[in-house]
């Protein structure tokens, strides 16, 4: 077995691509987008929303910056990238630049709706009609009976116990703390490495499982995986990374079990509310979409219409479905997802990462996914639906 070369001897025949990563590294802990796009005041207009009878548009409130966009803007293109000698990462240093770059303008523009839609749409892409055409497609199936693992009835408390338990055959620190301003249940911090759980909500035996699994079995994997690696911007992420990692980490769910139709179907809903926003859908509109013609309940159906409109428009959420369909995809050719796993990396970027695994720039996994081991999916209709996928 070929010996991992040390860090000093890596730094000392690659200088100028660590002073890089290292100086991008600096500029890049500051822009976490989702510490800045989750809104400040969603329970206050959520009231209100549903007290207008679902007309009254919300008037969402964002954190205030921590840093000066300009400057950030200045610092990224004032990187001397001539000076890497290997042109693989000169030209990959250069496009993740440039992706961070226009994640500044996202956050920079948040609030200012079409601004900012725009600048997402830069970040995140749009539904292509492919991925519209599969959310139709998922949401004809008819809904399966609600088993008693859905009953929501276990506090904050209660699943910070059990996120826990299920960390604790990772061996890494989990900080856990509770938020009352984020739109998911639960989800991971990358820059704090602390798993967040929503403070006002209940949770089910099902929801439970779905979230270790997405949230600690990917997420938290994918964060201390990078923190081991040499550079940096397998913590910070690789342009276009999102795709991959929620496609993983709902390819988690499906492989212990814990995937459902129900949940499938709220992907699905993701999609068509991410592709309202290039309609020119307001929040009521989509709200009315999802509500009214799909027939989701209100709760769920104003979570995932705040999801989309966030921030003035927000298309992440129309990843979860494709990176999902990708990453079942590369499990049917029995490719190995240890590469993916390694930092917060992109399909995208695969050949970079082999690149660098050739040359001793990135490390093997410290840890790994333990529900891609044995595939404990029991639900055959979701496995029809993921084989017909387009």
């Amino acid at each position: 077995m070929r010996q991992q070369p040390t860090m000093e001897k890596l730094v000392k025949d690659y200088p100028y691509v660590f002073e890089i990563d290292g100086n991008l590294d600096r500029l890049i802990k500051s822009i976490e987008l989702l510490s800045y796009v989750n809104p400040l005041n969603i329970e206050k207009e959520k009231h209100s929303f549903f007290a207008s009878k679902y007309t009254q548009n919300p008037e969402f409130r964002y954190p205030k910056l921590k840093f000066d966009p300009y400057k950030l803007h200045r610092l990224f293109f004032s990187q001397r990238l001539e000076r890497i000698k290997d042109e693989k990462l000169r030209v990959a240093y250069q496009e993740i630049i440039y992706y961070y770059s226009n994640m500044v303008q996202c956050i920079q523009t948040i609030g200012q709706k079409n601004r900012f839609h725009y600048n997402s749409l830069r970040v995140y892409g749009s539904p292509t009609e492919k991925d519209v055409e599969n959310a139709k497609y998922i949401l004809h199936f008819t809904d399966e009976d609600i088993a008693p693992d859905m009953e929501k009835i276990y506090t904050p408390a209660d699943a910070k116990e059990y996120f826990e338990d299920f960390a604790s055959r990772y061996y890494f620190p989990l900080n856990i703390k509770y938020s009352t301003s984020i739109a998911a249940d639960a989800m991971v911090s990358n820059a704090t490495k602390t798993l967040l759980i929503k403070k006002n909500t209940k949770f089910s035996k099902n929801q439970l499982l779905t979230l270790a699994n997405h949230e600690i079995g990917v997420h938290m994997v994918t964060t201390f995986n990078a923190q081991k690696q040499p550079l940096k911007i397998f913590s910070n992420g690789f342009p276009k990374n999102m795709e991959t990692q929620e496609g993983l980490a709902v390819f988690s769910e499906y492989m212990s079990g814990a995937l459902t139709l129900r949940r499938l179907k709220e992907l699905a809903h993701r999609v068509l509310a991410s592709d309202s926003l290039i309609k020119g859908y307001t929040f009521a509109d989509t709200f009315d979409l999802i509500h009214s013609h799909y027939k989701l309940d209100r709760d769920a159906a104003f979570s995932i219409t705040l999801r989309a409109h966030r921030g003035g428009g927000f298309t992440k959420d129309r990843l979860y479905l494709s990176g999902l369909r990708k990453i079942y995809k590369r499990y049917q050719q029995q490719k190995s997802m240890d590469i993916l796993l390694s930092g917060k990396v992109s399909l995208d970027w695969e050949e970079l990462i082999e690149h660098t695994l050739k040359v001793g720039l990135t490390f093997p996994n410290s840890y790994e996914n333990f529900a891609f081991q044995t595939n404990k999916n029991e639900n055959r209709t979701l496995d029809f639906i993921l084989n017909n996928l387009k």
